[in-house]
């Protein structure tokens, strides 16, 4: 053979690999067949769009966490919700949502939802679950939850609208980022699509993008898998073994994150600029019972009330903030601070809070340390109009 042609075939690994606590990181497009037949063998991975030795290491990993029959995998938390929903709904259809939803899923069901002939209604999430599910119509295919939700804290109860949707045929969906598929698990309650972005806590460290969507009816399965192969989503095999790097370590950064959060959440609760905390695990919070029966711990994310002032304070409160970044997102190692009022105004439901909000997210840091920048921040606050 020619030198261009044994370079081209040189290096091929022949050998089985050694084995390693992570998956091997194959990056391929191509995937090469052992046979003419299996060139159309749907049962196998014909392409590396579908993923590899990475790829279905998470998956696997995620379906144990959320006991799940299947697991698909989407390049952002976003594209998660969007994908699933794209999945289960078609034109004519009606969908409910939480009227408190991550707002980039509330953008996707007004301008693309409604434009391919699916009727979105928003539903005020302190509704009883009989309220929600005996007045949909019978055109509701799906309902999506966020509990709590990631800006206010309001929880529903999740289980009950399972089981009351069941009964009509609605499948049931939420938004589990804030649960991480480790502190609730949607499906052991009858919820049918476990959302998530994985890029918050189970990457845990600010620097990847991912989502999933997890089920245990194998033919709800089948249709996010569909949905996957017709709309041509994928994922990385590099960034899949991060996320499953992350996942190792979930466990022991949501306690510790949890742990520090609740301990700042209660020393804010004692201050006088603050006029009220939205934390689920605080035993004051009107949805503590919820979360206690449900969750088996709590995230890092809370939102609180600063005593009335000016949108001029409240920027000098972050402006004068060291430890706490100011930058969305969230459950990553470091500790993170964002205004929450810009983004009420879409909502349906109307609520009067005491004062303007600002939502927290505790990190891996020293909570003495936070607790004395949120106290340079709150002086910061007093300053600018006092």
């Amino acid at each position: 053979m020619d030198d261009k042609t044994r370079l081209i075939r040189a290096g091929a690994t022949h050998l089985p690999l050694a084995k390693t606590v992570g998956p091997p990181i194959q990056r391929g497009s191509t995937v090469l067949m052992p046979n003419a037949a299996s060139l159309y063998d749907w049962d196998q991975v014909t392409y590396g769009r579908q993923g590899l030795a990475a790829q279905a290491a998470l998956q696997d990993a995620l379906a144990a966490m959320e006991h799940a029959v299947g697991v698909t995998l989407y390049p952002s938390g976003l594209a998660a919700i969007t994908g699933a929903l794209l999945a289960v709904l078609k034109a004519g259809d009606e969908v409910l949502v939480a009227d408190t939803i991550y707002a980039p899923t509330r953008r996707f069901c007004d301008q693309v939802l409604k434009r391919y002939g699916v009727t979105v209604r928003y539903f005020d999430p302190r509704e009883t679950a009989e309220a929600l599910v005996g007045g949909a119509s019978p055109a509701v295919r799906l309902i999506l939850m966020e509990s709590p939700g990631s800006l206010t804290m309001e929880m529903q109860d999740m289980g009950r609208v399972a089981e009351l949707a069941r009964a009509r045929k609605i499948l049931t969906a939420c938004d589990n980022t804030w649960g991480a598929g480790y502190l609730f698990k949607p499906l052991k309650h009858g919820i049918d699509l476990s959302i998530q972005a994985l890029t918050k806590y189970v990457g845990g460290h600010s620097d990847v993008f991912m989502g999933s969507a997890a089920a245990s009816d194998p033919a709800l399965v089948r249709k996010l898998n569909e949905g996957i192969l017709h709309l041509g989503w994928a994922v990385s095999p590099d960034d899949a073994y991060l996320m499953l790097r992350g996942l190792r370590t979930l466990p022991a950064r949501l306690e510790r994150q949890g742990e520090n959060g609740l301990r700042v959440a209660q020393w804010l609760d004692a201050q006088s600029e603050v006029a009220a905390l939205y934390h689920p695990a605080l035993p004051a919070s009107p949805d503590h019972a919820l979360w206690k029966r449900d969750f088996s711990g709590t995230a890092s994310l809370f939102t609180f009330a600063l005593q009335p002032g000016p949108e001029a304070a409240v920027n000098a409160f972050l402006d004068a903030l060291q430890l706490f970044g100011l930058g969305f997102s969230w459950g990553g190692f470091e500790s993170l601070a964002i205004s929450v009022d810009p983004q009420l105004g879409q909502r349906r439901v109307k609520r009067a809070y005491p004062g303007p909000l600002v939502r927290l997210h505790v990190g891996l840091e020293e909570p003495d340390d936070l607790i004395a920048d949120l106290r340079r921040a709150l002086d910061a606050y007093r300053a600018a109009f006092g």
